[in-house]
C-alpha cells in the first residue's frame, strides 16, 4: 500500500515509518525540510500543511495517509494553526482520492471541560471527518517512550528530585500506553478493514494516577522520590517549576500541565477486538523508555512482532 506519513520526524512518526516499511508498505513522508530528513521513507516530499499549494503533490497516488500534526505551545493562535492545517489537508486528501486517513488524537471525555489543546484535537477530528475518505481516529493518553515530552517530564521529575511538591493533578486518573502499542495500533488500524471510519480510545493495561506513574518511573530508575501534593500550585506555577527542574521549557510544559486536569481513561476498548495486540506492561514500557529499547528501530521491531502474532 502507498502510505503518506505527515509529522514523520516527530516522536510517533519517526517510529511509525520504519514499522510500515517492515510491514511491506511503500512509505512517503511530508516534511518542511526534506534535506534534514534521515529516516527510512521510500520518498520524501517537502511542504507545509499550513501553506496551501506547498504540499498537495505528496498525496498523488496515495492510498492512505497519517495526519500526525499537532501544535503544542501557548501562543494565542495555536488552535487557528491546527484548524487551518486540518482544513488544507482534508481538502487536499479528498481531491487526491485518498481512501483512508488515520489521525492520532488525545484521550479525554467530551462531556468534561477539556483543556484548550484537547478541544483543538477534537476540532481537528471534526474537520478531517468532513473529508471524502474514511477517517480512523485513535485517542491516546500519556504515551510512554523516550522522546515523548509528557513522559520526559515524568522521567526527569522522578529522577532529579528526592521530594516533589506537586499539584493536585497527581491524583487524577490516566491510562498510559506504551509507544510500541500505539504504533502497532496505528499500523494495525490501517491494515484492518474493520477499523475504517472508526474512532478508538487507546490505553495501556491498567488505570493509574499521575502520581502512580511518577512513583513507578522513580522505582524503575532506582530513585527514591517522595511526592507531596500541594493544592496552591496553579498550572502556570507548576509549569515554571517543571521548566526549572526539567529540560522542558515553560511554553511547552504549560499546555501539557493544563491538560492534566482531565481524566484520560479508556471508555470504549473496541480496538482490542479489531486490532487484538497484547498490551505492553507498564513496567516493561517504563524500563524500555529509560533504556535504549524505546528508540525508533527497537519500537518498530516490537510493534511488528505484536502484529505478526495476531496475523495481520
Amino acid at each position: 500500500m502507498r502510505v503518506l506519513v505527515t509529522g514523520a520526524t516527530g516522536f510517533i512518526g519517526s517510529r511509525l515509518v520504519p514499522t510500515l516499511k517492515r510491514r511491506g508498505h511503500d512509505v512517503a513522508v511530508l516534511t518542511r525540510d526534506a534535506d534534514s530528513y534521515d529516516g527510512e521513507a521510500d520518498t520524501v516530499y517537502e511542504g507545509d500543511v499550513l501553506e496551501a499549494g506547498s504540499f498537495e503533490h505528496a498525496l498523488d497516488g496515495v492510498d492512505a495517509a497519517y495526519y500526525l500534526i499537532h501544535s503544542m505551545d501557548t501562543s494565542d493562535d495555536f488552535a487557528e494553526k491546527d484548524r487551518r492545517g486540518a482544513h488544507h489537508f482534508q481538502r487536499a486528501a479528498s481531491d487526491a482520492g485518498v481512501d483512508r486517513v488515520l489521525y492520532l488524537s488525545g484521550l479525554g471525555d467530551d462531556r468534561a471541560a477539556l483543556s484548550k489543546h484537547l478541544k483543538s484535537r477534537r476540532e481537528v477530528e471534526h474537520i478531517l471527518g468532513e473529508g471524502t475518505f474514511d477517517l480512523t481516529t485513535l485517542r491516546a493518553a500519556v504515551i510512554i517512550g523516550s522522546g515523548n515530552t509528557s513522559f520526559d517530564i515524568v522521567e526527569q521529575l522522578a529522577t532529579r528530585l528526592p521530594v516533589m511538591l506537586t499539584p493536585q493533578w497527581v491524583r487524577v486518573d490516566c491510562q498510559p500506553v506504551a509507544v510500541t502499542d500505539v504504533v502497532a495500533y496505528l499500523v494495525g488500524a490501517l491494515e484492518s478493514s474493520e477499523a475504517a471510519g472508526k474512532t478508538y480510545d487507546v490505553g495501556g493495561e491498567e488505570v493509574l494516577t499521575y502520581g502512580d506513574l511518577l512513583e513507578r518511573t522513580a522505582d524503575a530508575a532506582d530513585s527514591n522520590a517522595f511526592i507531596v501534593p500541594v493544592p496552591v500550585l496553579t498550572p502556570r506555577l507548576s509549569a515554571y517549576w517543571v521548566a526549572l527542574v526539567t529540560d522542558v521549557p515553560t511554553s511547552i510544559a504549560l499546555p501539557l500541565i493544563r491538560g492534566l486536569k482531565n481524566e484520560v481513561v479508556v471508555r470504549d476498548d473496541s480496538i482490542r477486538d479489531d486490532v487484538p495486540i497484547e498490551l505492553t506492561a507498564h513496567g516493561t514500557a517504563i524500563e524500555r523508555a529509560l533504556g535504549s529499547s524505546s528508540d525508533p528501530e527497537a519500537t518498530a521491531d516490537h510493534a511488528v512482532e505484536k502484529l505478526d502474532r495476531i496475523g495481520l
